[in-house]
Formats: C-alpha cells, sequence, structure tokens
C-alpha cells in the first residue's frame, strides 16, 4: 500500500465520558509536537439515565464544547482530524442524533470506538511517551468516568486488553450520589469495582509486568492528592500511587464525610470533588484484584494515541489493512479467491460512480476490505457463511477499526449473498446506511462474477447505474459461454426485485 506524506498538523478530539479534550500536534518527521490542548469539562455520563438516554441539557453542554473545538480547528485549515467518543456514546439509546448534531457543529465526523479499540489506543498514547527499548513488560489502567480500561503490553506491542463497564461517574451514582460519604458505602463501591476486575483475563490476574501506569484524569487527580499529602512511598518524590497511600486517602473522605467537605485535602480539585471517592474505589479495587504494587500516574492517554495512530497511517500504513490481513490468514480465508473478488468489486465501484465524491475513498476502502473477508466465515460452516461472517466481524476486536467501520464491513459481508433485507442496514448510522446498500449490490453482483474461483477472471465488465435500475454489461458471448452464471444472475435480479432494484444484465 502506497504511503503519503503527513499534512502538518494532526488533530485529536476525545470526547470522553467525563471530559472532551482536544490536542493538535505539528508533524516533526516521524515525530509530534503538541501545539495546543483544549478541554471541556461536559459531564456526559451524568445526563445518562436509567433508561440509558442523554439527557438535553447535557447534549448542549456537549455541543457547546464542540462549537468552541470546531473554531479552533478551522484556525488549523489542512489538518488531518480525527473524533473519538468513547463509553457514554457506546451505550447511549440516543447516541446517533446527538453524533450527527455534534458533527455539524464541529465540522468533522465522530466515530465511537468499541472498549477494545479505546485500550488499543489509550496503550499506545502511553506507551509512545516512554522509553520502549528495553523490552520491558507494562501495564496501564485508565480510569475514565464511563469505562476503565486495562492493557498489557511490551513496548509498542499489545499483548492482552480489555474494556471495563466501569467509570468514575458510574460509581459515584450508584454509591455516592447524594455526595455522603460512608465507610459502607465505600465498602461497597469497592466491591462492586473489585468483582469487575476480578473478571479480568487471566494475564491480567496473573501479573508479570515491570511497570504499571496510570493514565486519564482520575489517576492523575489521584496522584497529585498522595503527592501534595506525601502519601507515597519516597515521601512524595517520584514514589506514584500506592496502596497505603489510596487508603489514607480513603480515611480523610471518610472524616470529611461528604463531597461538599473535601476542601482540606491538599492537591484535590474543586471539580473531581463529587467523583474522587467513586475513583479512590476503583484504584482500591485494581490493587486488590491484581498483582499491583505501585501506579506511576502519566498524562499520555486516548488522545495521544489517537494524534500517533493517524501519524502511523501516513508513515507506517493503515493498521487496519494489517488487521484485515491477520483476520485472512486467521479464518483460513482463500487469497485468491478473495484478490478476485476485490478486483472485480472495485471494477465495478469505478464504472458506476454511484457514491458521491467526498464519501468515495472510505467507501472504497469498506468494499475492499468487505471482499477480502466475505468469505471468512466459511472458517465455521458453508451452510450460512456469510452470517457467520458476519458474527465474526461484529464480535471480534478489530485494531484501527471504529464501531462505524466494523459495522460496515459486518453489513457488507451479511447482505452479499441470499436474501438481502433493508434490515442488514438499521445497525449503521443514518448517514452510512444508504452507502452501505450500495456497496452491497456491488458486492453481490462481484460475488456472483467469481463464484467458479475461476483462475481467468471476467474480464472487461461495465457497471451503469440509473435510479434504482441496475445495468450490468460483460464481455461479448460470456453469457452464452457460462450457462450457470446466466442462471445465477437471474436469480439475482428476482432478490433484488424484493428490494426495489431492477437489474439487467447483458
Amino acid at each position: 500500500m502506497a504511503l503519503v506524506l503527513p499534512p502538518d498538523f494532526l488533530a485529536a478530539l476525545d470526547l470522553g465520558s467525563n471530559s472532551f479534550h482536544l490536542a493538535i500536534a505539528k508533524v516533526v518527521g516521524k515525530g509530534l509536537h503538541v501545539v495546543d490542548r483544549m478541554q471541556e469539562r461536559v459531564q456526559l455520563a451524568a445526563g445518562l439515565g436509567e433508561d440509558k438516554v442523554l439527557d438535553e441539557a447535557t447534549q448542549e453542554r456537549g455541543l457547546i464544547a464542540l462549537e468552541r473545538f470546531g473554531q479552533r480547528l478551522r484556525d488549523t485549515p489542512g489538518a488531518a482530524v480525527r473524533a473519538v467518543g468513547t463509553d457514554t456514546l457506546r451505550v447511549a439509546v440516543n447516541a446517533q442524533p446527538f453524533l450527527e448534531r455534534a458533527a455539524e457543529v464541529l465540522g468533522h465526523p465522530i466515530e465511537v470506538l468499541a472498549g477494545e479499540e479505546e485500550a488499543r489506543l489509550i496503550y499506545r498514547g502511553v506507551a509512545q511517551s516512554l522509553p520502549h527499548g528495553d523490552g520491558a513488560r507494562q501495564l496501564v489502567i485508565d480510569i475514565g468516568g464511563g469505562s476503565t480500561e486495562c492493557i498489557v503490553g511490551t513496548g509498542l506491542e499489545v499483548e492482552e486488553l480489555a474494556s471495563l463497564h466501569l467509570g468514575a461517574i458510574g460509581l459515584t451514582r450508584q454509591f455516592f450520589a447524594d455526595g455522603l460519604i460512608t465507610r459502607e458505602r465505600f465498602r461497597r463501591a469497592q466491591i462492586a469495582a473489585q468483582l469487575a476486575f476480578e473478571r479480568l483475563p487471566e494475564p491480567f490476574l496473573r501479573g508479570g509486568w515491570v511497570r504499571a501506569f496510570g493514565a486519564s484524569g482520575t489517576l492523575i487527580a489521584l496522584d497529585e492528592i498522595l503527592r501534595a499529602n506525601q502519601w507515597t512511598q519516597g515521601n512524595g518524590r517520584g514514589g506514584g500511587i500506592t496502596k497505603d497511600g489510596l487508603t489514607r486517602l480513603r480515611e480523610a473522605l471518610l472524616t470529611a464525610g461528604h463531597a461538599d467537605r473535601l476542601q482540606g485535602i491538599a492537591g484535590l480539585k474543586p471539580q473531581r470533588q463529587g467523583i474522587i471517592a467513586a475513583g479512590t474505589a476503583i484504584a482500591r479495587a485494581a490493587f486488590k484484584a491484581l498483582p499491583l504494587k505501585q501506579l506511576q500516574a502519566t498524562s499520555a492517554a486516548l488522545r495521544e494515541g489517537v494524534l500517533f495512530d493517524l501519524l502511523g497511517r501516513f508513515l507506517e500504513g493503515d493498521i487496519r489493512e494489517t488487521t484485515i490481513h491477520h483476520l485472512m490468514d486467521r479464518f483460513h480465508v482463500d487469497r485468491e479467491q478473495a484478490a478476485r473478488v476485490e478486483r472485480t468489486a472495485l471494477q465495478l465501484f469505478s464504472r458506476a460512480r454511484w457514491i458521491p465524491q467526498a464519501e468515495a475513498d472510505a467507501a472504497k476502502r469498506y468494499l475492499a476490505w468487505a471482499a477480502r473477508l466475505h468469505e471468512v466465515g466459511l472458517a465455521i460452516s458453508f451452510h450460512g457463511y456469510h452470517k457467520h461472517g458476519a458474527y465474526i466481524l461484529a464480535h471480534t476486536p478489530l485494531p484501527g477499526f471504529s464501531r462505524d467501520d466494523s459495522q460496515m464491513v459486518a453489513a457488507l459481508v451479511l447482505g452479499h449473498r441470499k436474501r438481502l433485507a433493508r434490515e442488514v442496514f438499521q445497525a449503521l448510522p443514518p448517514h452510512l446506511r444508504e452507502t452501505g446498500f450500495r456497496l452491497t449490490l456491488i458486492l453481490r453482483l462481484a460475488a456472483r462474477l467469481c463464484r467458479a474461483h475461476s483462475e481467468r477472471p471476467p474480464g472487461e465488465v461495465n457497471l451503469e447505474v440509473s435510479g434504482r435500475i441496475l445495468t450490468l454489461t460483460l464481455p461479448e458471448g460470456f453469457l452464452a459461454q457460462h450457462p450457470l452464471t446466466q442462471a445465477d444472475f437471474a436469480e439475482e435480479a428476482e432478490r433484488l426485485a424484493a428490494v426495489g432494484i431492477t437489474l439487467f444484465v447483458r
């Protein structure tokens, strides 16, 4: 895959459950120099009701923040921008309407990350900020407002990752909603958090890392408090977060007894008072459940990971391409057949010119990925293999892929054969549904043309689109020489007629 030079500036926007963060960096050789940061404390998770509906007041706070960020981004023309959403936007039932309004205000699309992808990007952000040439194994924990990410890796390479639906705002609402801090409430909060940590995969529980880091706001806040009060090893110099230090903080919180009476705790910022008890309970639970002795706080986190991942797409090649290749190997995909279908599908795509130019590059990537993976479900069974393939893609962590990316590829694979139903595309955001439908039609035709797994491709083919009428033109005499293909397309025309598409093949 040909690499291209990155623009002069990259920007990463993290719509977190507690705060929104924007980082803008100048590209310097193969590295980055951050030139500006912005932060807005929106507290999305606090606006999420028990019915998982994000309330209007919280949405408005978010839109006001994004309007400011959008103005800053417009002052950096030509920058490559990637905006991502995390836990609250994963679980809110009305996330999509908010995201559509948010993208319009910001001036850029917003991707919602799967929990595992968020964890991978956090690790990349932390690992890039550290010396990684010693080959040391390390643990990274990020306690956010709505979720907690845990990652084990060596250098820049991830070994194990997990995302827990456990965050400081969520735990606050569950145990400290009225601000009251009692020993019993704290005990119950810590047990709830500890149960979540104990469900982590075995590598986390076994340990074996040389060093451990705590990323993002909650752990940075805890580190600042422990240092300010000299509740760290080494009398506050380089000691980091320890179980003993957290125990001392817990006692100080219990002595105060209420979130409104925490002003006397040195190092605790006012905006953290309401959620610090929950954050402390989660951190103590981590020390209880995992073989942890110490956590060193680091300011690097998700936004830095997004920046370096974005830079990597220019300098190293898109990690999503690597993910596709790994999936093909893992599920023993016939690479020659996948390549035939991909070539044919892209040829039809270029001839049809059916996708608006602004969306064409992204759509072409989706089509290519789906073509390579359309037979991935054969590793399970031939019967219903398109369904097996879609399930694999929807439930396997795909490094580099946003939730929209993986859902789009899964939808194309599901829809590429047998009955085509419009509900296949309902899981996609509204702005991607028509694109997904059109790409699926192209993939269906390509798969039909290459059904014989022949080393001889069908040759030059053309696809013309007029409204809901598709005209597929094959080389002269091709249908007469391939009666099975002719029968295939007769069947395909019937299936497409059921969804309002008229197919002519000549």
